[in-house]
């Protein structure tokens, strides 16, 4: 008598998620997308694609939120990626205290860590009355309501989105391997370069996807620290969507951002494989 297979599961365990799915993702995506074909004159075509694409100002505001992205990830990496190295090779409390302050952040309301930030940056806020203080400026600095604010914001609430799978990828490496990196010769720069960054690639392309994707959609935090002067593309969709009420052209911006996404990740993706190839070359 043959013994059941237990490694292999049946294709229906997976129909709750499926339908969970359809009905409140593939269901609303395509209905957005039948409202943005919807005309000025009621008819059907792709005119409200065409406003946004032929609007300069529209183009701006959407590569001003992917450069924006971009800027954010490449904060969150630049100083991810030391703490996510100092936490997987410490040890003890180090270790726990590291993982304990990258999760913080993740335990507090997001409208909160804006709130303080807004503390910080202001004008009488901690950072310029520390630098007022010290002697270092005489007035104080437009670091609220500014775009390198608004990076220093996101960058701290997205933080552990890159450093999180960053230490995973990390701590699936060997230590032997560094240790025989470092007595063959190498030092530690060129260790990181050919062992320790090819190895934790699935993790910083895996964080910087999150990352990037939570950045250009953080509606809260643009806002509140980026105030009226700059505008993104989640709040020109609200402001077509509910000031202006002007819903179909809203549901083609929409479109249009997730597009644009789409192929931001799958250019990151692109180049985790063409990094991996040329580090195995």
């Amino acid at each position: 008598m043959a013994l059941p297979d237990v490694t292999t599961y049946p294709l229906r365990l997976a129909s709750p998620l499926a339908l969970f799915f359809a009905a409140f993702f593939a269901a609303p995506l395509v209905a957005l997308l039948g409202l943005s074909l919807k005309g000025a004159d009621g008819g059907i075509g792709l005119s409200q694609y065409a406003a946004f694409l032929g609007d300069g100002f529209s183009l701006g505001v959407l590569l001003g939120t992917l450069w924006l992205g971009l800027k954010v990830t490449a904060a969150c990496l630049v100083l991810g990626l030391p703490l996510a190295l100092v936490a997987t090779r410490a040890g003890g409390w180090v270790r726990g205290l590291i993982i304990l302050a990258v999760l913080t952040p993740l335990l507090t309301s997001v409208v909160i860590r804006t709130f303080a930030w807004i503390v910080i940056l202001g004008r009488q806020g901690v950072l310029n009355s520390l630098l007022s203080s010290l002697g270092l400026i005489d007035t104080p600095l437009r670091l609220l309501y500014a775009e390198g604010g608004l990076v220093a914001a996101l960058a701290q609430v997205q933080m552990p989105l890159m450093v999180l799978p960053l230490m995973t990828a990390l701590s699936r490496i060997d230590p032997s391997l560094w240790d025989a990196s470092e007595a063959l010769g190498a030092g530690r720069w060129r260790t990181f370069l050919r062992v320790t960054l090819p190895l934790c690639l699935p993790g910083l392309i895996a964080g910087a996807v999150l990352t990037f994707a939570a950045a250009i959609s953080g509606f809260i935090t643009q806002s509140l620290i980026g105030g009226g002067q700059m505008l993104f593309m989640p709040g020109y969709i609200y402001q077509q969507a509910i000031a202006l009420q002007n819903w179909p052209f809203a549901a083609a911006m929409s479109v249009i951002f997730l597009v644009a996404v789409l192929a931001v990740v799958l250019s990151f993706n692109a180049l985790g494989r063409l990094a991996r190839g040329y580090a195995q070359a």
